[in-house]
């Protein structure tokens, strides 16, 4: 009859030997796996003699169980000796210095946005923000737009449905604020419009609008000009000057182009920067707002031409491209 008892002081003595969690792995494997030495000894229980059966079968079961609980506790103690080596050998020495991180930077058109919400809000304009998807109404109709005017077109404007559109213009701000509030305003907002226009290097569907109004008593073309050339002069310099000339847009009257000139953009010749002119009456009325006493002005540009013109940017669509040879020029 085989001898358990000296199988059971052989595992144990090798388990005992076993110095790291892959070399007991293999002791297990040897004495308690499927092919192993103990299980092996029960192959032969059907080769002893009858009686001598139960108490064979006894002893390699309280075998197995004593090389088990063997393994258990030098596993036990091998995890905690394999894991304080590790602890030493990651040890880390918090007294160096650290590294420096690289930092994000702001995108170009955010710094852009910056800048013009810290000059408006120095002449005393309120920041105010409309929905992306706005009502027909607020796009147009409140605007004065006559119903055949081409802008309502789909080729210019994107339609979500029959009410809806993707705003053209952030001057769709402007029916939503005269219809909680009453003058004196004076309101700036910045945000994204959408054109269905071909993509080039000049044009795209979607870009960022600043549009700003004021209504107050008294308001005329004189505090329209001197306000777009103390914004003109914060985002170009000192020697900007600005010049009006005459143009039409439903929702004002009269109605100007304004461009400005400085010897330091474009050799001092003059660039159109946007469209400008005092608020059309008919949407004073329509919003209860006496206009014998009050009047104001609105203007409104892309900003992707202030970084064009202050930087040299050549297309914009640069801006969108999210390409970092490009972007860290802007750090």
């Amino acid at each position: 009859m085989p001898d358990v008892s000296a199988v059971q002081s052989e595992a144990i003595s090798a388990i005992q030997s076993a110095t790291t969690l892959t070399d007991l792995k293999s002791v297990e494997a040897k004495y308690l796996g499927k092919a192993g030495v103990i299980g092996g000894l029960m192959k032969e229980l059907g080769t002893i003699p009858g009686p001598e059966r139960p108490a064979f079968g006894k002893a390699v079961n309280e075998a197995r169980g004593a090389v088990q609980s063997a393994l258990d506790a030098r596993a036990a103690e091998l995890k905690v000796g394999e894991q304080a080596a590790r602890f030493a050998a990651e040890e880390l020495d918090i007294t160096l210095p650290a590294r420096r991180s690289p930092g994000g930077r702001e995108h170009i058109l955010q710094q852009t946005f910056n800048r013009i919400k810290s000059v408006f809000a120095g002449l005393g304009f309120e920041y105010l923000e409309g929905p992306e998807l706005e009502d027909f109404k607020y796009n147009f109709s409140a605007l004065n737009y006559p119903p055949d005017h081409p802008a309502m077109d789909e080729q210019d404007t994107f339609y979500v449905d029959d009410q809806r559109v993707l705003r053209t213009q952030c001057t769709a701000l402007q029916s939503r604020v005269f219809q909680t509030r009453q003058p004196p305003l004076r309101v700036f907002t910045i945000g994204r419009t959408f054109r269905n226009e071909a993509v080039d290097r000049t044009h795209g569907h979607t870009f960022h609008q600043v549009d700003v109004f004021m209504v107050d008593e008294g308001v005329n073309m004189a505090h329209l000009k001197g306000t777009l050339q103390a914004f003109a002069q914060a985002m170009f310099g000192g020697e900007v000057k600005v010049r009006f000339r005459p143009d039409f847009f439903p929702f004002v009257e009269p109605g100007v182009d304004y461009a400005i000139s400085s010897s330091k953009l474009f050799d001092g010749r003059w660039v159109e920067l946007g469209g400008a002119g005092l608020i059309h009456p008919n949407i004073l009325e329509s919003h209860g707002i006496d206009t014998d006493r009050y009047s104001g002005f609105a203007f409104g540009l892309g900003i992707e031409r202030i970084p064009m013109m202050a930087y040299g940017v050549d297309d914009l669509r640069h801006f969108m491209e999210n390409d970092l040879r490009f972007l860290e020029q802007f750090a």
